[in-house]
C-alpha cells in the first residue's frame, strides 16, 4: 500500500503540473499542488522505507516530472491548442457605401456606443457618440467616416 501511495502522489504531482502549464496557466493552484503532491511522495518513501530507497524514489521522481514535461512540449501540444487561423476581416468591409447623412434607420441592439441599427432592410454596425441608445429606437446618420456610421436618436 505503501508503494501505491508514493507512486499515485509522484504521477498525479506529475499530471498536476503538466495541467497548470498546458490547459491552465497563470492560476498557479494545480501546479503548486502538483509540486507539493510531488515533494510528499518522495518524503513518504524517506519516511517508511530506508534513506536509499528515498534517494532512489527522489531521482526516479525528478526524471519523471522532467520526462514529462519535455514529452509534453516536444510532442506539438501547443499546436493542438493554439490558433492556426487570423482573422483579417474589418466592419463593414464589404457594405457598399448607399448610405449619405440624414438617412434614417432604427436599431437592432443597444448601442453602447457601437451596436448594430437597420438602414433598408440592410443591417451594419453603427456607433453613437458616446451616448447609450436603447434597442428599437429610430435614429439618424450624423456622419460617415470610413466604414464607421455615427449615428443619433431621433
Amino acid at each position: 500500500m505503501e508503494w501505491f501511495t508514493i507512486i499515485s502522489l509522484i504521477l498525479v504531482g506529475a499530471f498536476l503540473v503538466i495541467a497548470e502549464i498546458l490547459f491552465i496557466p497563470g492560476i498557479f493552484i494545480a501546479g503548486t499542488l502538483g509540486v507539493l503532491c510531488s515533494i510528499y511522495g518522495v518524503y513518504l518513501s524517506f519516511e517508511y522505507f530506508d534513506s536509499t530507497t528515498g534517494t532512489i524514489v527522489l531521482i526516479l521522481a525528478v526524471i519523471v516530472n522532467v520526462l514529462s514535461l519535455v514529452l509534453a512540449f516536444r510532442g506539438k501540444t501547443w499546436e493542438r491548442f493554439s490558433l492556426q487561423q487570423s482573422h483579417e476581416s474589418k466592419v463593414n468591409q464589404d457594405f457598399k457605401h448607399s448610405l449619405k447623412l440624414g438617412d434614417k434607420g432604427r436599431t437592432i441592439s443597444t448601442l453602447k456606443p457601437i451596436g448594430k441599427a437597420i438602414f433598408n432592410d440592410v443591417v451594419i454596425e453603427v456607433r453613437s457618440k458616446g451616448n447609450y441608445v436603447d434597442e428599437n429606437v429610430e435614429i439618424e446618420i450624423e456622419k460617415i467616416d470610413n466604414t464607421r456610421i455615427f449615428v443619433k436618436p431621433i
